[in-house]
């Protein structure tokens, strides 16, 4: 085997193993809940980006509909400590229970699980250094923020997620 043909051969495995891993992964990311048949699909939510234009602030715009990120220690929900639910601000999916909410001191509001998995939607997002695992509205696709794996017992996960694309609606 000549070195022309092994340089190559390894550069083409290499492209193959990056575009296949990059097309199973979030595939896989998105399904790694437990299905349940007796669940209704969630009814998907589609709008033009004029119409969440004119439904949201440009602030939140900017975090759910282009995955912008709000500054830390900006949000008014870091500081709920009361029972309820924190909906999409897009589209009223009920997403965390306060009861989930906890303390990460990262400068968003952070819960340690979903209040159902199949309301979230996660995929690999890889537009900064490191690879990261993106949070999504199940219902409108909305940005909502990260989950990382050094959250509290008993998940030991962290959805660390903008209060913009959030809204807290009160038991």
């Amino acid at each position: 085997m000549n070195r022309r043909y092994f340089i190559q051969s390894g550069a083409m495995f290499g492209v193959v193993t990056l575009l296949g891993r990059s097309m199973i992964v979030p595939v896989v990311a998105q399904n790694n809940g437990k299905s349940n048949a007796k669940e209704p699909p969630i009814k998907k939510v589609i709008k033009s980006n004029e119409e969440w234009k004119r439904t949201l602030t440009a602030e939140q715009y900017f975090v759910t509909r282009q995955a912008g990120t709000e500054a830390p220690y900006t949000s008014p929900l870091l500081n709920i400590h009361e029972n309820g639910i924190f909906a999409c601000v897009c589209c009223d999916l009920p997403l965390f229970d306060s009861k989930t909410k906890f303390e990460s001191n990262t400068g968003w509001p952070s819960f340690w699980a979903p209040i159902a998995k199949r309301n979230v939607r996660e995929r690999i997002d890889i537009s900064l250094a490191e690879t990261r695992t993106e949070v999504l509205c199940a219902r409108c696709d909305a940005h909502l923020g990260h989950v990382f794996d050094d959250g509290p017992k008993p998940t030991g996960l962290r959805y660390c997620m903008n209060g913009l694309a959030l809204k807290f609606l009160k038991a």
